[in-house]
């Protein structure tokens, strides 16, 4: 396997710009010329229309900009205290296996959540990461996740809320999912900095991916999907 390189940027990242630069480096990926990476970012407020998007689901288009993705899923809300992590891997040395890679992501995301004291999971039925976080033990979603993949290389990644303003979301239907909400580590009660969840996401990184692990992720009950 090659080197996995980590990049975090301080400012919020332009979408168009982020999706130029993530291009780039899945061709330099294919050709040799550049390794694997991790990218842990945060965008403006927007939203991402995803392949499977229904305009049913954008409830107020004019609330921020709508972006057409070439990930899979449907819309989704990016925004200022929500970790983006995007992830550029090679999966021809990885057994050319997305089922695998979404596991892998899943994996990754309630490992991280677990450093905080989170018992997450995936859903049947249900894409992304979830938590019970009602009184009546409803579920709510706290972390999406979007993959791209062009010549076995991986792009777009995950989500996870940490701090973002909730109501921004009102503007669609997060993944087409209508009777269920989203939550953050914030609303939970859970205090902890950007810099405390990229260590975290750091640190859990490679287990998530090794190839030893026995997956599927806790809780992953249900058909794994690239998006959600």
């Amino acid at each position: 396997m090659t080197q996995v390189a980590w990049r975090t940027s301080g400012t919020p990242v332009p979408y168009e710009e982020a999706v130029a630069s993530m291009e780039a480096r899945v061709a330099a990926i294919r050709e040799g010329r550049g390794d694997e990476a991790v990218w842990l970012l945060e965008h403006p407020a927007l939203y991402t229309a995803g392949t499977s998007a229904k305009r049913q689901d954008l409830t107020d288009p004019a609330l921020f900009p709508v972006h057409p993705s070439g990930r899979g899923g449907q819309y989704t809300y990016h925004g200022p205290g929500q970790r983006i992590a995007y992830v550029m891997l090679d999966l021809r040395p990885r057994g050319r296996d997305l089922h695998a890679h979404v596991a892998g992501l899943e994996t990754w995301l309630i490992d991280t959540l677990a450093d905080f004291g989170l018992r997450a999971g995936t859903r049947h039925g249900r894409v992304g990461v979830w938590v019970d976080s009602g009184p009546d033990g409803g579920e709510a979603k706290i972390a999406a996740i979007g993959v791209r993949v062009r010549h076995w290389i991986t792009y777009h990644g995950v989500s996870l809320n940490v701090s973002p303003d909730l109501t921004h979301y009102r503007g669609i239907v997060p993944c087409g999912i209508r009777d269920a909400g989203v939550t953050s580590l914030a609303s939970l009660g859970i205090g902890a900095t950007m810099a405390e969840v990229d260590a975290a996401l750091k640190r859990n990184f490679a287990g998530a991916f090794d190839s030893t692990r026995d997956l599927p992720a806790p809780e992953l009950d249900g058909p794994r999907r690239a998006a959600g």
